[in-house]
């Protein structure tokens, strides 16, 4: 689409109409703003969980008095303002490099918003926009493979048409520009719209918890953790709540009552989500509390029973109208061996080049630091059984083994069974070893473990003997994958992840693996390391 540049001053004016338009659509989504939470909290009874006889089945209508929209509401249109202003920055810069496009022709803006709402149909076809409402968390990595299918198809289908129509006969060069720069910039938009909206904004789901037991308690407990998830848990609903002795009476969501005075709930507190995880009531009955929530427009969430062996992979098929789920058996073909070895090795060499003057630096000053060995090794269990010795850089004195009996009791994980040994500001650390740590550089020997097969960069954490011992039943599935130096222990909470959440974390990793998801693995893992959060 070749034509000679002009009506400069006609760019700049549509550049205005346009940014006028989104500014104020923008402020018409009613983005919530910090003070704007406490205005609709006002509006709240004065004591909303005082009790209140049941009323057989109320009917309230949805909740059209909601001052907030619902989260999902907002993702989804700040998504599709993202998705226009990478459209237009890939067009944009493929005119400055390759093109001289007459971006102030009429017939160029008509069939370039033509094309954008061919790209929001095929992608909210695809779910593009549907998912961020449905799944509570869902980062940018998730969007890739659709990403690249539908800018593939859109870009093709663009070409057919300015052919056909004679508009214009683009280049295969400017078509592949523009298709690598619609890629990027869709992503990159989606990803900073997202992390804008988590932490710029207050954009909450206030959530409503079905069932106050162990799995209820953990599931508030995981989202406190996690602001940035955008889900505010107001509270548990139960007709018989178990006593969790991890949750204290007095700490974390109050328990609102029976599930009877589910409508009053949801009304009082404008609950937008509802979760629900296990309770004691039947199953007509539960099926019954899915269906009255739907009727009033909330988000439900059911966590499924035998939910520590059912992963993200999971198949769903049915048999005469029942459904079933499919288990995949936890191993790997030949093929899925060979490709995942690859990408090892590709990684790993690369990244011991890359940091290799790091590695020197690193060493140098451990040698300067403290005597003792630069480097620290201890034998691990890995795959199939069979140990190895593990590498690291020596982040503790000397006589660090020899201290650990003393400081049993300030071990971090206190749960019941079978645990980890980890200190917060462990004393027998040394000043450089905390540095180290924090940002998980004793962890980069480790690519030599990787080179001799005996890890892997994405993998089940590599355990000691002592803890590998406390590992039984179907936890022992781990081992059938090659130990990694990262992992979903790795990126969902490091050293804070208590000993058996971990095994289930490992297990579901073997029987849900796919390249794809090491690949987003390793992108999560970047900036787990920024944020340095359970690293000691």
């Amino acid at each position: 689409m070749r034509a000679t540049r002009r009506g400069g001053a006609a760019e700049v004016l549509w550049s205005v109409v346009i940014g006028g338009v989104a500014a104020a659509w923008l402020y018409s989504s009613q983005i919530a703003l910090p003070g704007d939470l406490a205005d609709v909290r006002e509006d709240s009874p004065a004591d909303p969980v005082a009790p209140v006889e049941p009323v057989a089945k109320p009917a309230y209508p949805r909740f059209a008095g909601h001052r907030l929209r619902r989260r999902g509401w907002v993702l989804r249109r700040v998504l599709l303002f993202a998705d226009a202003v990478a459209f237009v920055a890939a067009v944009a810069l493929v005119d400055v490099l390759r093109a001289n496009i007459a971006l102030a022709d009429p017939v160029v803006w008509g069939f370039g918003l033509a094309a954008f709402c061919a790209w929001v149909l095929f992608a909210q076809g695809y779910g593009l926009y549907l998912n961020d409402e449905i799944q509570a968390v869902r980062p940018t990595a998730d969007d890739v493979p659709g990403v690249i299918l539908l800018v593939t198809l859109t870009t093709w289908v663009g070409v057919l048409v300015l052919n056909a129509t004679e508009i214009a006969q683009p280049p295969m060069a400017l078509t592949a520009l523009f298709w690598a720069f619609a890629i990027a910039f869709v992503l990159a938009t989606r990803t900073v719209a997202r992390a804008a909206l988590s932490r710029r904004f207050v954009v909450r789901e206030r959530t409503l918890i079905v069932g106050a037991g162990q799995v209820g308690s953990e599931i508030a407990r995981k989202l406190g953790r996690r602001p940035e998830y955008g889900l505010e848990v107001i509270g548990f609903l139960d007709d018989e709540p178990l006593h969790d002795p991890l949750r204290a009476a007095d700490e974390g969501p109050p328990q609102l009552g029976g599930t009877s005075r589910i409508e009053h709930v949801l009304e009082a507190y404008r609950v937008e989500r509802v979760i629900f995880a296990f309770s004691r009531l039947p199953a007509r009955e539960q099926i019954e509390l899915f269906q009255r929530c739907m009727e009033l427009g909330v988000q439900v969430d059911i966590v499924p029973r035998l939910y520590e062996v059912i992963g993200s992979r999971m198949q769903v098929h049915d048999v005469e109208g029942l459904p079933l789920v499919g288990l995949r058996v936890p191993r790997l073909s030949r093929s899925s061996r060979l490709l995942k070895r690859s990408l090892d090795l590709t990684l790993s060499i690369a990244l011991l080049v890359v940091f290799a003057p790091l590695l020197a630096f690193t060493a140098l000053r451990i040698k300067l630091e403290s005597p003792g060995p630069v480097l620290f090794w201890q034998e691990r269990m890995g795959a199939e059984g069979r140990r190895f010795r593990i590498v690291k850089f020596r982040t503790m004195y000397s006589d660090a083994e020899e201290r650990k009996a003393e400081l049993v009791h300030l071990n971090k994980h206190t749960e019941d069974g079978p645990t980890m040994f980890k200190i917060p500001d462990d004393p027998r650390i040394t000043p450089f070893g905390h540095f180290l740590r924090r940002w998980s550089i004793d962890e980069l020997p480790q690519l030599w473990n990787v080179l001799r097969a005996e890890m892997s960069l994405v993998g089940p954490r590599p355990l000691i003997l002592a803890e590998d011992e406390n590992v039984v039943g179907a936890g022992r599935q781990r081992l059938r994958l090659t130990p990694g130096v990262t992992g979903l222990w790795q990126v969902l909470g490091r050293s804070d992840i208590p000993f058996r959440e971990m095994i289930t974390l490992d297990y579901l990793y073997v029987t849900n693996w796919s390249l794809w998801g090491d690949v987003k693995l390793l992108a999560r893992t970047v900036p787990r390391v920024l944020q340095k959060t359970g690293a000691y």
